[in-house]
């Protein structure tokens, strides 16, 4: 979503870690708080769910195990279960938990919103990117 930030209340895209415009993470499955396909936030946003990941099989196994459940399919939320190679925005703070458990699935820095970076170091991020050239 853009923002306005203290300019006159014009919009603004949302920017990316490296200082871009924010990018589609994922239109299938489509993710994102807002379920835009982008790793945007918001103040209702209290998950932040900001980090464009790539996800393993080893870290779907780790956040079914640590209470979130993202391999299950739950056709009721229009949700088809994540399998590992999908693409997904993650809350950032369980980024962090899975990266100190040696878990964190890779991460897309041209997709994933400045925001991680109140829970996520950079340096952390691209440790782990797929867009690094």
């Amino acid at each position: 979503m853009p923002r306005g930030d203290g300019d006159g209340g014009r919009q603004r895209p949302s920017r990316n870690v490296l200082g871009g415009r924010l990018e589609l993470c994922s239109a299938k499955p489509v993710t994102g708080f807002f379920r835009n396909g982008c790793c945007d936030t918001a103040a209702e946003d209290v998950g932040s769910h900001t980090v464009c990941t790539v996800m393993t099989a080893e870290f779907l196994a780790f956040s079914k195990a640590n209470g979130n459940d993202l391999s299950t399919p739950m056709p009721q939320w229009g949700f088809p279960g994540l399998q590992a190679g999908d693409r997904w925005c993650l809350c950032a703070p369980r980024w962090q938990e899975a990266l100190a458990a040696g878990k964190a699935p890779r991460v897309v820095l041209r997709a994933t919103h400045e925001g991680a970076l109140s829970f996520c170091s950079l340096e952390d991020l691209k440790r782990h990117a797929v867009d690094l050239s």
